[in-house]
């Protein structure tokens, strides 16, 4: 799902889009001049291994997801600290910001339930 980023208003574009299990629900809003806000949940549940025994395990996911799109490079002034992507075709697809987040998700240090006793 690919949205311009000139279509973006003060209304929230709400959004949702699900991949496997994961649902990402949430939308866009008009920040300023050059920052879009996506606020969204991403909840579900997906496959993953064990850091420790190497088991595959159903891992729950509900997070919280919040940050700011740029269009074009983003220039910190230094006063406010953001999460931030930068666009460079003045559009985002939200569908590679859910799989984006999911491999973030998936590199992280998980332990099944028999690991953690």
């Amino acid at each position: 799902m690919k949205v311009f980023l000139r279509k973006i208003t003060k209304t929230p574009l709400d959004f949702s889009i699900k991949s496997n299990q994961i649902t990402f629900k949430g939308y866009l809003e008009y920040h300023n001049a050059k920052l879009i806000l996506l606020s969204a949940d991403l909840q579900g549940s997906m496959d993953t291994d064990c850091y420790l025994c190497g088991d595959e395990f159903t891992l729950k996911v509900d997070e919280k997801v919040r940050f700011f799109i740029s269009d074009g490079i983003y220039k910190d002034n230094g006063s406010e600290e953001f999460d931030v992507i930068e666009s460079f075709d003045s559009s985002v697809d939200v569908e590679e910001i859910l799989s984006s987040e999911i491999e973030l998700i998936k590199s992280d240090y998980h332990r099944c339930k028999k690991c953690m006793n």
